[in-house]
């Protein structure tokens, strides 16, 4: 299914046919591969009665790129997608990596019913972070992940032709898929923009349900070689209505992992405890 928008088009997929889930990303992040519901089975569908929407970002698979890509477009464009498809006035959102930024928390927090994060990518410089504690979590990371964002801060031109090895990559045919818009407008735009200059500090978010209707939770693997867990733990004490879980021994495929799929829509949909995994 293609949702034809004013400017541009978004390829989207209906996954699992019941009520109101959105997800506002997939895994590398590609319509065809939408890493929470990978390992549901049909019993836990029904049960849960969802239904499961995943699209390809701008740039990504077959939606259009979009070169005045902002961080508040992606809430825009999850917005309007839920609209287009007729999702309600409220809905919810699951973001992996890349794809489980904040924005809609900010952006459209009126529109949520609730909303889980996995693995969201932090951006080092954002101010609320204490420069020690952003340092050393920058410091954990691979040399040559480390060039490529001090490449983002410099808006190099090298971005156009670096490879990062921040990408999640697959076999040949599927990372085709994903990025055959171009680098540059799907991994490299992306990059730009998680790790640029933000018109907004997420630790200043509000709680978008004050009145316990609803519920925000991220999930997080205290081995995650991509996100680390230091400054993710630092934005749960900042932010103590968000739910946060950490998987001992978790990387950043942990959503993969049989049983996560089941724990983490449990967790939004019914707010229940997860003890273990």
């Amino acid at each position: 299914m293609e949702g034809i928008w004013l400017t541009r088009s978004m390829a989207c997929q209906n996954i699992w046919p019941n009520i109101r889930l959105s997800f506002s990303t997939v895994l590398a992040p590609c319509r065809h591969d939408v890493v929470i519901s990978q390992n549901l089975s049909q019993e836990i569908v029904e049960e849960l009665g969802i239904y499961i929407v995943s699209f390809d970002r701008a740039g990504y698979g077959e939606s259009d790129p979009n070169p005045k890509r902002t961080i508040k477009s992606l809430a825009m464009d999850t917005e309007e997608l839920a609209d287009q498809l007729g999702l309600g006035s409220k809905f919810y959102v699951v973001g992996y990596s890349m794809g489980g930024q904040t924005v809609c928390l900010k952006y459209i927090p009126h529109r949520l019913a609730g909303a889980t994060l996995i693995a969201p990518v932090i951006n080092y410089w954002w101010p609320g972070f204490p420069r020690n504690l952003s340092t050393e979590a920058y410091n954990l990371q691979l040399p040559q992940d480390q060039w490529a964002l001090r490449q983002v801060i410099l808006k190099s031109s090298l971005l156009k032709i670096f490879n990062f090895s921040l990408s999640l990559q697959g076999d040949k045919h599927t990372s085709h898929k994903y990025f055959q818009q171009g680098a540059f407008e799907s991994n490299h735009r992306d990059m730009m923009i998680g790790f640029g200059s933000w018109e907004f500090d997420p630790m200043d978010l509000q709680n978008p349900f004050p009145d316990g209707e609803g519920s925000v939770h991220i999930w997080q693997g205290d081995e995650d070689r991509l996100v680390p867990v230091i400054l993710q733990r630092y934005i749960a004490k900042r932010l103590p209505w968000i739910q946060y879980h950490e998987l001992q021994g978790g990387g950043h495929l942990f959503p993969l992992l049989d049983g996560m799929s089941e724990s983490i829509l449990k967790a939004l949909l019914l707010h229940k405890e997860v003890t273990s995994v």
